[in-house]
């Protein structure tokens, strides 16, 4: 996710990659990094002298597996300088964030993937004295990669089961398509190609038209025709139901993450 995020403001040359120190756990991110991201970029194994440097910049990014974060936050001096800490991870809370890191400014956001190609949707929530200033500045990075909203922090785990999940569930959607066009007779590649437009452009329909999902579906369906056909078996399997079930069961365990 901080890939996603860092990347096409370096790409866009919005974030200059002299500006940028990042840390990471493991020898092989580290030489993918080095590999992969703009010369400039300053890296560190977190345990290697000049990790620290991170913890000097005034808008600091975490993105680490929420079991890692105890050891993190153990790892962090004390500041002075109340920088600003951006968390991505899943359910913890802004009042743990503040409790593990009292000497800054926290926030709260909720990217998604689309990110990586401007297409992303955020949702922020803000912890104690984060300025309007550094509202419209947090707001601002991420509104280089897509839509940000601002929600109460007891949204945020629907948010994030819907859209942060959701590429998953579309992906799979996606997969399924496929292989069901495949079976039809189609080669792979162009049934893959096919699929990945027709979600696209659904989606690009469903919001430029502002549409209910509903409408698009009964616009789609003729009386006894291929449509209905396919839908009966998608409502036979429960696919409706699997759908928001899966929706439902991201964002308890986002809640049980907390």
């Amino acid at each position: 996710m901080a890939k996603a995020l860092v990347w096409p403001l370096l790409d866009a040359q919005e974030l200059p990659a002299e500006a940028l120190v990042a840390t990471v756990s493991r020898p092989s991110s580290l030489d993918d990094l080095n590999a992969t991201w703009p010369s400039g970029v300053r890296a560190f194994l977190a345990d290697a002298e000049g990790a620290e440097l991170v913890w000097s910049a005034p808008l600091q990014l975490l993105a680490v597996k929420p079991q890692q974060l105890n050891s993190v936050a153990a790892s962090a001096p004390s500041v002075d300088h109340e920088p600003l800490l951006i968390s991505v991870l899943a359910g913890v809370t802004l009042e743990r964030l503040q409790r593990l890191f009292p000497g800054h400014r926290c926030i709260r956001a909720v990217p998604n993937t689309p990110a990586l190609v401007g297409a992303g949707l955020t949702a922020l929530a803000w912890g104690r004295g984060v300025s309007d200033q550094q509202q419209t500045r947090v707001k601002s990075l991420f509104s280089s990669v897509g839509e940000v909203l601002e929600l109460p922090e007891d949204k945020l785990d629907a948010f994030l089961a819907l859209t942060s999940s959701g590429p998953a569930f579309v992906a799979l959607v996606a997969e399924a398509m496929a292989d069901g066009a495949v079976a039809a007779g189609l080669p792979r590649d162009l049934a893959h190609h096919l699929a990945h437009r027709t979600l696209a452009g659904s989606a690009e329909l469903l919001h430029q038209r502002r549409l209910h999902p509903g409408v698009l579906k009964d616009m789609v369906s003729s009386p006894a025709g291929t449509t209905i056909a396919g839908l009966r078996e998608l409502e036979r399997a429960g696919v409706r139901s699997a759908l928001i079930e899966a929706v439902v069961a991201a964002a308890e365990r986002s809640r049980e993450l907390a």
